[in-house]
């Protein structure tokens, strides 16, 4: 059967010009794209207002973090490569309806906030460098995006986000620089200081949210999927099944993609809780303020530095913000969508697309402090985690979704376990809101 979920053939393994690229150009791939897009302004707000708060005492975050993301992402991708159809196409495929339309709400309202929140954060980090509104800097933000979804390919978009990324390495050489207690860095980092106060349990399920956003999840298997059209997988059945090659492939692109995205955590962390903090200053209110913690590398030019990673991050955050959340809708309603499509392919997709951009930027016109939405954004994201992984973990224990690709004990116990730690998470920052 064509549409059997087995071993491609070795023709079909070997398709596309993307199979035979190694070293550096292949690591530098999807997965970067990925733990980029993890990294967004949201995730840098998210982390910076996290060491300013709690200063190197919550550098454990991140080894806690780095399995759970790694997970979350692996499951997602498998479930693209192996079914062949984005998360939202097997949600609808496997489970009834009432379950389907609360999760693409869910999911559909999550990334309206998190694009608009990070284009606030856009906004106000390209207003240390722009004398206007950042309201009206947000518009203009939107419109170059949306310019080059619309009009660009899905090729252009993925060539011109991997290389924005670097640009958050700057955090590491702030933080080396900024020279920290290297004992006090190390105990922090193995050893968990938990606090079960609101403030405290609100930036770790923020941290959670932002790490492990459901729009990552919905990207990442879509991304898949798209990959293999380019490679001329255009129909279901030659998208079905994968390799146990190609299983290790995606396994590393995705590590090497969580890797990226936590370091770039860490050392986050570390730079404003080496600097901020160590000031006595312990909250974020302006773009200018989370410049700051790059002065040890950059001096008096930390503004540039700050809004050249902040922009350059949102412009490859954005787009996967409001793509992810077409792919939700057209397929929650039984629809295809394809960044392959033209536009006048396929009005639905990059119509919801459109729709989904102009409520960001609609929600930057009443009057929050685009720093502070970056947190909150994260921790509504967080409140949609347990749920959407709870599917996942089911999809990926089924041989009618994944055929013999169905997890290991590994991943079982890794995946479990990050549904276990992010419900109990939301639940205990629930219980302090009303106790």
């Amino acid at each position: 059967m064509k549409d059997q979920v087995g071993e491609r053939s070795a023709v079909c393994d070997g398709a596309g010009p993307e199979h035979g690229k190694t070293g550096i150009f292949r690591m530098i791939g999807s997965g970067i794209v990925t733990g980029a897009a993890d990294d967004d302004p949201s995730a840098i707000g998210t982390y910076a207002s996290a060491g300013a708060r709690f200063g190197l005492g919550i550098l454990w975050i991140a080894p806690v973090l780095l399995p759970m993301m790694y997970v979350v992402v692996y499951l997602s991708a498998k479930i693209g490569q192996v079914y062949g159809k984005g998360l939202f196409a097997c949600i609808r495929d496997r489970f009834p309806r009432w379950v389907l339309l609360p999760m693409v709400t869910l999911a559909f309202v999550g990334n309206i906030i998190e694009a608009a929140a990070d284009l606030g954060g856009i906004g106000a980090a390209l207003n240390l460098l722009i004398p206007l509104p950042v309201p009206l800097i947000v518009v203009g933000a939107a419109c170059i995006i949306f310019g080059i979804q619309y009009f660009g390919s899905y090729s252009l978009i993925r060539n011109i986000f991997r290389w924005l990324a670097l640009v958050l390495f700057a955090y590491v050489a702030a933080a080396v620089l900024a020279k920290p207690d290297p004992w006090e860095v190390i105990r922090s980092t193995f050893v968990p200081g938990i606090r079960f106060d609101a403030g405290f349990l609100s930036i770790v399920v923020a941290c959670i949210g932002t790490s492990l956003s459901a729009y990552v999840y919905t990207w990442q298997s879509n991304q898949e999927v798209e990959e293999q059209i380019a490679m001329g997988r255009r129909r279901l059945w030659q998208r079905k099944g994968a390799t146990r090659g190609e299983m290790k492939r995606t396994s590393r692109d995705v590590l090497t993609g969580m890797l990226f995205s936590n370091v770039i955590l860490y050392f986050i962390i570390l730079s404003t809780g080496a600097t901020l903090h160590a000031a006595g200053q312990t909250e974020i209110e302006t773009a200018a303020q989370a410049a700051s913690a790059l002065e040890p590398l950059a001096g008096e030019a930390a503004k540039y530095l700050f809004a050249a990673g902040v922009a350059g991050v949102g412009f490859l955050a954005v787009p996967v913000m409001t793509t992810g959340a077409a792919y939700d809708v057209v397929q929650g309603m039984g629809r295809e969508g394809s960044l392959h499509d033209r536009p006048g392919e396929n009005k639905l997709f990059y119509g919801v697309i459109a729709i989904v951009t102009v409520l960001a930027v609609a929600m930057n016109f009443l009057g929050f402090n685009p720093m502070k939405a970056l947190v909150w954004s994260g921790i509504v994201q967080g409140f949609s985690v347990p749920p959407l992984l709870l599917l996942m973990m089911l999809l990926t224990n089924s041989r009618k979704v994944v055929g013999a690709r169905t997890n290991g004990r590994l991943t079982n116990v890794l995946g479990w376990a990050t549904t276990l730690v992010t419900f109990l998470c939301t639940v205990a920052l629930v219980v302090t809101w009303f106790v």
